[in-house]
């Protein structure tokens, strides 16, 4: 008995040191969420559409003329034309066949309900911020996440699959198909609203500032979707995290050793931060972003080396030198 016992409490030991210390207790934590299906109303004001354009129009008075000037570009409700180019809009026959397909693959539901838990845990960490009204719609392939400092858009049509036959005729490079996929929608929308939330002005003009940046990001998505695989989170496939992970001290070394740590040149910050097919700098096995890659490795052993910061005062802090020291990063 007493060995059972022992063996018990190693099992729940074990558990307990394997459990993500970010997933914390969100019973005590409400939020005021309002998710807008937006786009399906305004498609059901085809066939009454001057009077059904008013009502919709007092439904969203926020949300309507942001879809119109920014999204689709037709101005906004009131000014000449305005009403043609929207019934157009509606009418055309490559975007209602684009709707089907939206309606056919995107469970908004699961949008709902995942942007409501991800923006619980955000408000659990940050409860004086701002939870966005979010609204989901058809773009016409122009926008994926678009936002105000109260407002954030989903266009649904940017996540029908990476087999989607649409976007290679639109031109879309492969490997940005590779993350236009439904399961994605949640980690861009949380990642987005992380960059306004926290923009990036006044950090220093450094590539290890642009990837200590992209890192917290990151870390901000493993607070607010903390059963969420990190592959969904940086957009990687399996095989490409399986190349950082077993690269990391050769990359952190090549950063090391030809001092691109403190390079201001915007080449080389684009070359490590931005999406990409690969990092040019290493193989064509690398995926992109690998300096954000490494910048999130550097933010994780920064917080685990010091417990005392909260992640409102990391999200905060621009020092990224300073991080950086604290971190005592140094991969095996």
């Amino acid at each position: 008995m007493k060995n059972i016992v022992t063996l018990l409490a190693f099992v729940l030991l074990l558990i307990s040191c394997q459990r993500n210390p970010l997933k914390v207790d969100l019973s005590n934590t409400k939020i005021d969420f309002r998710f807008h299906d937006f786009g399906n109303d305004l498609f059901e004001i085809k066939d009454g559409f001057e009077s059904e354009l008013s009502e919709l129009e007092k439904d969203y008075p926020e949300i309507l003329p942001l879809f119109t000037a920014e999204i689709i570009n037709i101005g906004i409700p009131g000014e000449e034309g305005f009403n043609d180019l929207l019934l157009t809009f509606l009418n055309d026959s490559l975007i209602n066949e684009v709707k089907a397909e939206v309606d056919k693959n995107i469970d908004r539901h699961l949008i709902r309900e995942g942007l409501a838990e991800s923006f619980r845990y955000f408000h659990y960490y940050f409860p004086d911020r701002i939870i966005p009204d979010v609204f989901t719609c058809v773009s016409g392939f122009n926008q994926s996440i678009v936002m105000t400092e109260n407002l954030l858009g989903v266009g649904l049509d940017k996540y029908l699959g990476r087999d989607c036959s649409y976007y290679p005729r639109l031109g879309i490079p492969n490997y940005q198909q590779l993350n236009m996929y439904p399961e994605k929608i949640i980690s861009d929308a949380m990642y987005a609203w992380g960059m306004t939330e926290f923009p990036f002005d006044g950090y220093g003009p450094h590539l290890i500032d642009r990837m200590i940046y992209e890192g917290k990001l990151l870390y901000l998505l493993d607070a607010t979707l903390p059963d969420t695989p990190d592959t969904l989170k940086i957009g990687y496939t399996k095989k490409q995290m399986e190349f950082c992970v077993e690269k990391e001290s050769a990359m952190w070394t090549y950063f090391v050793e030809y001092k691109m740590l403190f390079s201001t040149e915007r080449m080389d910050i684009k070359r490590y931060v931005d999406d990409a097919p690969y990092t040019s700098s290493f193989t064509d096995q690398s995926p992109g972003r690998t300096g954000a890659w490494i910048g999130w490795q550097i933010v994780k052993a920064y917080m685990k080396n010091n417990p005392e910061v909260s992640l409102p005062e990391l999200m905060t802090d621009k020092n990224c030198k300073n991080i950086l020291n604290q971190s005592a990063y140094q991969p095996d």
